[in-house]
């Protein structure tokens, strides 16, 4: 899901759909180390492995007043491996109206000050009406679809603060158009760094529920 993104009819909001993007996914990339509180080691210890969550309010998921409220989770895994990944629970939310990115997929490196590095690529796609000109293609009456609009390179900056917390300190964007190769880590368009703080909480199991009355 990509909100407050109106399509137009025979197309998409390309622009208005861009500036979004930007607003709805911010991810980090390394600079000068801030003075943000984490054990010794960070992430020296490995013990940050493991699954973390990210709660997203959008009180009006439409833009228009309707006042229709979702809860979105960002859910963010590191894996023992050096990889991770990170699924956006909204994503197919609204997706036909307003767009939809995929999954976040990627690698963690921890750096020698204790500070996670995370890097991952991901794909925007937009909706759009274009089929209506692709009649040999397509069913008729023509759906609306999904157009894939650009790629994304992302890094996060993490301090690892506890044992059941991650905080993003630094966001960098590195945009590519549909046709390159977002794999080119000197290629797109870097964005300005953003220093947005973000608290990711570590999604502990337990056995409570089964053990409850």
């Amino acid at each position: 899901m990509l909100t407050n993104l109106v399509p137009l009819k025979g197309g998409f909001n390309v622009s208005k759909l861009k500036s979004l993007l930007v607003a709805v996914v911010l991810l980090s990339a390394f600079m000068v180390t801030p003075a943000f509180p984490q054990g010794i080691a960070g992430c020296k210890t490995g013990k940050f492995i493991g699954s973390y969550t990210h709660v997203d309010a959008f009180p009006d998921i439409w833009g228009d007043g309707s006042n229709v409220e979702h809860q979105i989770i960002q859910q963010l895994n590191l894996h023992n491996d050096g990889t991770v990944t990170q699924e956006n629970a909204g994503g197919p939310d609204i997706m036909l109206s307003a767009g939809l990115s995929t999954t976040l997929v990627g690698s963690w490196t921890c750096r020698r000050d204790g500070m996670l590095v995370v890097t991952v690529i991901f794909a925007i796609y937009a909706p759009t009406t274009d089929a209506i000109n692709h009649p040999s293609t397509v069913p008729s009456p023509p759906p609306v679809d999904l157009f894939l609009l650009q790629h994304t390179r992302a890094t996060y900056l993490f301090s690892v603060t506890d044992a059941n917390t991650l905080t993003r300190i630094q966001a960098r964007n590195r945009v590519y158009a549909a046709a390159e190769d977002p794999t080119n880590p000197t290629g797109g368009v870097l964005r300005r760094l953003n220093t947005s703080i973000v608290v990711y909480t570590r999604l502990v199991a337990s056995d409570a529920d089964l053990l409850a009355p």
